[in-house]
């Protein structure tokens, strides 16, 4: 394990501005030399977003599939829960908007209008309040986000670091659109949350208390990223980011996001704003409010009832 001296110097030559970055390393811990590469290549990458007046639009599609998620209710019918499925993939059909300049970015979700159907002289809609009009706000140079949350009806400001992602560096390539695509991915442990969680669901089904939706046992999860350094911007959608390179296509779990559009230096200029709506929060206590408004909404079993009518 080597361990290298960080420094940087910055030369302006000729008047021409134009940073030329010197690397030598100390502190930062690489496995292998090919880490290293891509160690150093953040860091040129983080530089010259840092140091030239670069932005950019990029608009990403959102799926999820529903393959993994199984309804269990006996008020409703095998039509319904067919319809149910669904209308919940819909749902979670979605287009965001990524604007980048320089260090920051902010992540938003496009409006989108559905009319409902009716189903068996009933209607099914399933909608998730709080997402349209929300923004995340990300900083790298100062390493933190603010994110616009609605729970509930009630607006909170959620203010945090920004999370630091390990990314292991995979060794392939592919094209999306006219870039050519590095990958790199994540592993995510099983949390004593989830884990805990999961027996509480087999405890509730073998004394016969049922759920609307039912749990599968959890698993180790494998974020995959697909990222291009011909757009030096170490950014991507939602939370995302620490890669050298503009994140193009993203697998988080059962959820897929993949980049449709992307508009470099548009001629109309923009400006990034820091969203400042809502109660100020840090993400912990929004997860406790979060978990603690779940919780009212439970029946005596734990289980949050959906009821046809």
């Amino acid at each position: 394990m080597s361990k290298l001296l960080l420094t940087y110097v910055n030369i302006d030559l000729l008047l021409v501005k134009t940073k030329l970055i010197l690397f030598v390393i100390v502190i930062l811990k690489y496995s292998s030399m090919k880490n290293l590469i891509y160690g150093l290549l953040f860091l040129c990458v983080v530089e010259f977003g840092y140091s030239q007046n670069f932005q950019g639009v990029a608009y990403y599609f959102s799926k999820t599939q529903m393959k993994d998620f199984n309804f269990s209710s006996p008020n409703m019918t095998e039509a319904q829960q067919k319809e149910m499925k669904e209308e919940l993939s819909k749902a979670f059909e979605k287009t965001y908007v990524l604007e980048f300049k320089n260090f920051e970015s902010t992540y938003r979700q496009e409006e989108k209008l559905d009319k409902p159907k009716p189903v068996d002289g009933r209607q099914i809609q399933v909608s998730f309040g709080g997402q349209v009009g929300s923004k995340l706000y990300k900083n790298l140079k100062n390493n933190y986000f603010s994110e616009e949350k609605d729970l509930f009806g009630k607006e909170f400001l959620v203010k945090d670091s920004l999370e630091t992602f390990k990314w292991e560096f995979i060794n392939e390539e592919k094209k999306i659109g006219n870039y050519t695509c590095s990958k790199a991915q994540l592993l995510i442990p099983v949390s004593e949350k989830d884990k805990k969680e999961y027996e509480e669901f087999k405890t509730k089904k073998n004394e016969g208390r049922t759920n609307f939706i039912q749990m599968s046992e959890p698993k180790e999860q494998i974020i995959e990223a697909w990222y291009t350094t011909e757009i030096p911007i170490s950014n991507g959608p939602d939370k995302y980011w620490g890669l050298p390179g503009l994140i193009l296509e993203l697998h988080d779990g059962t959820t897929s996001l993949l980049c449709t559009k992307i508009i470099l230096n548009p001629e109309k200029k923009f400006e990034i704003k820091e969203p400042t709506n809502g109660k100020k929060i840090n993400q912990m206590q929004f997860k406790e409010i979060e978990e603690e408004k779940i919780k009212s909404m439970m029946n005596k079993d734990g289980v949050i009832e959906i009821k046809m009518k």
